[in-house]
């Protein structure tokens, strides 16, 4: 954590800089402007910080005023970065070609004034279309067809949420309006693939009784993900269980026909808490002719997994949430969102998920509830 903690503020403090001199590059301001430009940047910078310790001492009327500040301001400065880059390049491609081949091109130079405004102006008009994309949540299908789903199960609907990050700022309009679109679906049976809350849970009174709503015929089914272990997993278990979830933690169940398994999240092994049956240990030990569901948080295939499952359903990418972090997380995940067709007939779907984490921001990445059918064939 503190390695992850080191490299976070390094880089998250290398874009302010970066802005930093942009902005100083274009408007020329001096000492005046620039000493509380770099005040607002530091605390910008320390914000993640500043909400867990508001959070920490239960102030959260202040924590949930940094929360969207300083999360709204990250989403905005990750675009103008991605956008400033772009038009740096370009301004570089022109010099090197005036440097090599004496070709200089004046209509098509832009200016240190022009490349801090045009990103700073596609960022904030980014940053706006990206907080309403984030709460048009869309409904995903997908049908499985398989010999080993019974005949008496065959149409079998489940409905996956995953990374809804309940906290300071996903809270009621957002579960409820994710509980809402999973009911009018009709489910036989819900899962959740971790990251049901987010960080520390102070003051989520009545939130989790909204979820108590969705009563699926076969039950809810949840697993943990990282953000369980940040939030404090006691609290975290007993606030997903509150919501109606029963907890898979290397253990499975078998419901209409089928099992369902789910093994806990890696991060429980940096704080000494994970619990259950190994992958392997959990699915060897199931019947191989019953179908089966792995709830597994990472979209990671396990080589000694592959084979002994059917379907893993998997969130925790957001595919990126903010683009052009899909291209991070594409790089660590070779599927970071969607259906991949695995070896000796397992097959992988990771949820892009239905909450945010940090920004209230989603560009170029929706979030998703998924409604997977099971059909049976001969």
């Amino acid at each position: 954590m503190r390695i992850f903690l080191i490299i976070f503020f390094l880089i998250y403090g290398s874009l302010h800089l970066y802005a930093f001199m942009k902005a100083k590059a274009a408007l020329s301001f001096g000492a005046k402007a620039g000493i509380p430009l770099i005040v607002f940047m530091s605390v910008m910078t320390s914000a993640p910080v500043i909400v867990r310790y508001l959070e920490g001492h239960k102030l959260e009327l202040l924590a949930r005023i940094m929360s969207y500040t300083g999360y709204i301001w990250m989403g905005v400065l990750i675009l103008f970065f991605a956008f400033a880059i772009c038009i740096d390049s370009y301004r570089l491609l022109l010099y090197l070609l005036n440097l090599t081949l004496h070709l200089e091109l004046p209509t098509l130079t832009v200016s240190v004034k022009r490349a801090f405004f045009i990103p700073l102006i596609a960022a904030v008009a980014a940053g706006c279309y990206g907080f309403f994309e984030a709460k048009d949540i869309q409904v995903e299908h997908l049908t499985i067809r398989n010999s080993r789903v019974p005949a008496e199960s065959n149409g079998l609907k489940i409905v996956q949420v995953s990374d809804v990050h309940i906290g300071l700022i996903v809270r009621e309009e957002r579960l409820k309006r994710i509980a809402e679109i999973v009911m009018a679906e009709s489910p036989d049976i819900v899962v959740s693939t971790g990251d049901f809350v987010d960080g520390q849970i102070n003051g989520l009174q009545g939130l989790a009784e909204i979820f108590m709503k969705v009563e699926p015929p076969y039950g809810k089914y949840a697993i943990t993900g990282n953000h369980e272990y940040y939030a404090g997993l006691d609290q975290a278990l007993e606030f997903t269980r509150r919501a109606g979830f029963i907890m898979l933690r290397g253990e499975a169940v078998e419901v209409a026909g089928i099992y369902i398994a789910g093994v806990d999240d890696p991060a429980g092994k940096q704080f000494g808490m994970s619990g259950g049956k190994s992958e392997r240990e959990l699915l060897s030990g199931l019947y191989s002719n019953k179908f089966k569901i792995l709830l597994k948080h990472r979209p990671l295939v396990s080589n000694e997994g592959t084979g002994l499952f059917d379907l893993q359903l998997s969130g925790h990418t957001h595919k990126g949430q903010i683009f052009p972090f899909s291209l991070i997380t594409k790089l660590y995940y070779p599927k970071h969102a969607g259906f991949l067709d695995l070896q000796n007939g397992s097959h992988l779907y990771v949820s892009r998920g239905s909450g945010t984490w940090g920004p209230p921001i989603r560009f170029l990445s929706p979030p998703e509830v998924t409604v997977i059918e099971l059909e049976h064939t001969d």
